[in-house]
């Protein structure tokens, strides 16, 4: 059996008067052997002090090639590493090639957006697993010959066919011919099929969103062979359209990849389900602020567990936040995270100028009727709005009433007149119409801002990106206070973005004071917070909850190959770790057996020294066959 170390002990003792020169060398290895050699040609030069510098400048030299091989070994192996990491990014930002068909290892899935106004169908493709129970799916957007995201639109919304369910399967059928024509033919039958339906069918009674989506059950089969089973096509909720869309953007940004990096943010992490156990440190996920036309809806990670004011909030909680694994072990929580999610309808921009009109018509004409008079009701004596800019004039009509508007261009009023109807309460840890919202940690935390934050910071200030409040506040007081017929000449010199047009002039005052309040009044971000981006893409690419929803579905999927390739094949870049740190191993015990070689001689020699001092004249040599304790001065 191999011993588990091995003691090499060298003596070699040289005074002038020695008639005999001995090194004895005893070895335990697997077998253990013994033996004495008479090295006579050792030269008398080699004294104490010199051969000490040898072995001295052996230990150096052994040193230094450890020290070398670790760093070979760190820089090959660590830029593979982290060359694998920058071109899986690159990937991700250049990823514009037409996708390869003809690869037989190239999964697909394909998910239809079923929106109010209209279906979608995306297509999305991804390589085979690489064997690491620990990593996502590599999940990419298709793309045709010509390079264009394989995406195609029909309209109108499938909510239209609540009265004639029976016409549903035909209406969608063009989606499905449109992928049926991308993927290849021998993957229909292992391709995933999601049909899910979002705000339009939500507002359908449930008899009818039942209808519908039975006769997409029993239809489809029988035109297509993807694989679409029942739970493949259902309504979702707003609060899983929001965990799709988070799912989406940390996704492409890479921030689900558990790799160790410097330059990435991490955050301490209280895994649900396992309070008792320590936290993890994982890289920090980015949270999502997306205000559309209609509604707003916030999404971001809470990693800390959370408590609660009153059961009454804790009962509200569970519906705002979401627990899920997207690992494919459920035995793991590497990938476990707990999101909040809350959508907030009527305060989209649109939605809250119209509340905010509804409501200066409806006081001005109670005003009048108590006054008995008809102010702003007339061109000449108009309603001052500090929403709009100075000098724009606009009007509402109601009833067969018109008020008409006047702009004044006061930022700060405009804020101050719209506060009244974020809904706040006195209640802690409660955000837009009293809703409870987790707490945020603002100091290590990142947030996206998306749709009406991005056009309300860039089309006309031009300022999107990294957002400042202080530089927001300042352009959104000076455009507001710019008159009209000044911002309309700009407007046709082109100066704004391409697609603002007369709407985004005259509503950019109001929607700015709005977006900024719900974010720091509803929301109650700081007004020095300065982590948030707002963004129309990311990495050039405009990201769908979709690629979430298919994230989160297919979640599973590794583990078929992961099951079907041995542990030898599917770990090669784990192996190459391991032989890493084998030799790592190696020269630590290498080291160690050296420093145990200089260690005993130096004793030797001090020992030896400290009997010439003393003036002994005995022999220092003794012959063959006196036993070692009979030694003189023996250790």
């Amino acid at each position: 059996m191999w011993c588990c170390c091995a003691v090499l002990q060298l003596l070699c003792s040289i005074p002038e008067t020695a008639a005999f020169r001995w090194i004895s060398i005893s070895c335990l290895f697997p077998a253990s052997w013994h033996f004495s050699i008479s090295p006579v040609g050792c030269p008398r030069i080699l004294n104490t002090t010199l051969r000490q510098i040898v072995v001295i400048g052996i230990l150096a030299a052994a040193v230094s090639l450890l020290y070398y091989s670790l760093v070979v070994l760190r820089n090959k192996y660590g830029r593979a590493y982290r060359d694998k990491k920058f071109h899986r990014y690159l990937a991700r930002v250049t990823d514009t090639e037409a996708t390869d068909i003809s690869n037989p290892n190239l999964n697909y899935g394909i998910v239809v957006d079923c929106g109010s106004s209209g279906s979608r169908i995306f297509v999305y493709c991804w390589p085979r697993h690489n064997g690491n129970p620990h990593d996502l799916l590599d999940i990419k957007q298709m793309r045709d010959k010509d390079r264009k995201p394989v995406v195609m639109k029909i309209k109108p919304g499938i909510s239209e066919f609540a009265n004639s369910p029976e016409k549903v399967s035909d209406y969608i059928s063009p989606l499905l011919s449109f992928a049926a024509e991308h993927v290849p033919w021998a993957k229909h039958k292992e391709t995933p099929l999601y049909i899910l339906c979002t705000a339009g069918m939500r507002i359908l009674p449930e008899s009818q969103q039942k209808a519908i989506l039975e006769d997409l059950l029993t239809d489809i089969p029988v035109r297509f062979d993807f694989l679409f089973s029942d739970s493949h096509a259902e309504v979702i909720s707003g609060k899983q359209e929001g965990v799709y869309a988070w799912i989406g953007i940390n996704f492409v940004l890479g921030r689900f990849e558990h790799i160790d990096d410097e330059d990435d943010a991490v955050v301490e992490v209280h895994i649900p389900g396992s309070e008792n156990k320590e936290a993890i440190i994982r890289k920090r996920t980015v949270g999502i602020l997306d205000m559309g036309g209609v509604s707003t809806q916030i999404a971001y990670e809470v990693p800390k567990t959370v408590s609660f004011a009153s059961s009454q909030q804790e009962e509200v909680a569970k519906n705002l936040l979401a627990e899920f694994n997207l690992g494919c072990d459920a035995h793991q929580t590497e990938h476990v995270y707990r999101v909040y999610v809350a959508t907030f309808l009527g305060f989209g921009g649109n939605a809250a100028r119209q509340r905010y009109e509804d409501s200066i018509f409806t006081n001005t004409v109670f005003r009048n009727k108590l006054l008995g008079k008809q102010t702003s009701m007339t061109s000449e004596s108009p309603y001052l709005d500090p929403c709009l800019p100075l000098d724009a004039e606009d009007k509402i009509q109601q009833n067969g009433q018109t008020l008409y508007l006047r702009g004044t261009g006061n930022f700060n009023l405009c804020r101050e007149i719209i506060q009244p109807f974020m809904n706040k309460t006195n209640e802690t840890q409660t955000s837009l119409n009293g809703v409870y919202q987790p707490a945020v940690h603002f100091q290590n935390s990142e947030f996206y801002g998306f749709s009406e934050f991005y056009y309300c910071t860039e089309d006309v200030l031009r300022m999107g990106g990294d957002y400042s409040a202080a530089r927001f506040i300042k352009a959104a007081k000076d455009y507001c206070a710019t008159k009209w017929s000044v911002l309309r000449e700009r407007f046709d010199r082109g100066l704004y973005a391409s697609h603002a047009d007369l709407h985004r002039l005259k509503y950019q005052c109001f929607k700015s004071a709005w977006m900024y309040e719900v974010f720091h009044s509803g929301f109650s971000f700081p007004v020095n917070y300065s982590n948030l981006k707002t963004a129309l893409q990311v990495y050039d690419k405009e990201v769908q909850w979709t690629l979430g929803a298919i994230l989160y579905r297919t979640r599973f999927l590794p583990l078929r190959d992961i099951q079907q390739e041995t542990f030898r094949g599917n770990h090669s870049h784990w192996r190459s770790f391991s032989f890493v740190y084998n030799h790592y191993l190696f020269f630590a015990c290498f080291l160690i057996v050296l420093l145990s070689i200089l260690l005993y001689v130096l004793r030797l020699r001090r020992i030896h020294w400290r009997m010439l001092r003393n003036g002994s004249s005995a022999s220092l040599w003794i012959e063959e066959g006196l036993p070692p304790q009979k030694i003189p001065g023996a250790l």
